[in-house]
Formats: structure tokens, C-alpha cells, sequence
């Protein structure tokens, strides 16, 4: 199984943005997917990364540390009843539903473990996650 943190960076928010997959080597990480969006959201950039480290994953599985307790809450306790519902809140819409769908059909095809991580705390790999994708997000990384 796959050791992966991710992180998501929008700035100002909305605005330019970035997000990054980094994979764990016994104590160091390094980068395996980068990427950014000219106009979007924090949020649209962390559940960005984590559907690009699952996809990465692949049949391997992956346990992901992420400091995105919102997208850890999406699949962990609102998409199953959302689903079942047709994709449909008690309250109000499903924002960024078209992440959400393939995000939550990914998490259950896949061996999945989530992991949040208090995000800006001196974290080392949460905050070198952090750091890609803000180069990410300011166009400043090689293909990697």
C-alpha cells in the first residue's frame, strides 16, 4: 500500500491554484503529481489531489494524509446517504458535485485508508505537500 499526502493551495481564493501527491519513501517524500488550475477553489484543489492519488494508487491502495477534513468528512460520513438520495442534500446543493461523484466512486473501487492531518503545524511531509502545491499553483514546477 501506498504512503501518499496531498495538499490543495488557491491563492487569492478563488483564483490560480495547485495541488500535489507526494509518496512516502521510509523518512522522505517526493512529488508524483503535480498539477493547477487557473480559476478554482482551495477545496476543488484538495479534492483534486486526492482523486489524482487514488488514480495513482491504483490497485495497490493507498493510505492518503491530508489536512482536508472536509473531503475526509465527504467520503468518510455524507456521500453514502448523498448517493442514496441521488446525489442530493437534506439542505441545499451538493457543491462541487462532480468531484465528489468521482472522488467517492474512486475511494470505493480502491483500497483507501484516510488519514487528516492538522494542516500548518510543522507536519514535515504535510508541509512539503503544501509547498508543491503551491508551486503548483505559481506554475513553478518541471514535469515530473
Amino acid at each position: 500500500m501506498k504512503i501518499l499526502w496531498t495538499d490543495g493551495s488557491a491563492s487569492p481564493n478563488p483564483g490560480p491554484g495547485g495541488w500535489a501527491v507526494l509518496e512516502v519513501f521510509g523518512d522522505e517524500a517526493k512529488p508524483v503529481r503535480t498539477g493547477c488550475d487557473k480559476d478554482t477553489t482551495n477545496i476543488r484543489m484538495e479534492g483534486t489531489a486526492m482523486i489524482e492519488a487514488i488514480k495513482y494508487a491504483g490497485e495497490e491502495g493507498c493510505e492518503i494524509h491530508s489536512d482536508s477534513e472536509f473531503w475526509i468528512n465527504v467520503l468518510t460520513k455524507w456521500a453514502d446517504s448523498w448517493a442514496r438520495r441521488g446525489w442530493q442534500k437534506s439542505k441545499g446543493e451538493i457543491k462541487n458535485l462532480d468531484l465528489v461523484k468521482e472522488l467517492y466512486e474512486l475511494y470505493k473501487k480502491y483500497n483507501v485508508r484516510l488519514v487528516w492531518e492538522k494542516g500548518h503545524s510543522g507536519i514535515n511531509f504535510n508541509e512539503l505537500a503544501d509547498s508543491w502545491a503551491n508551486k503548483a499553483r505559481k506554475g513553478d514546477i518541471i514535469n515530473l
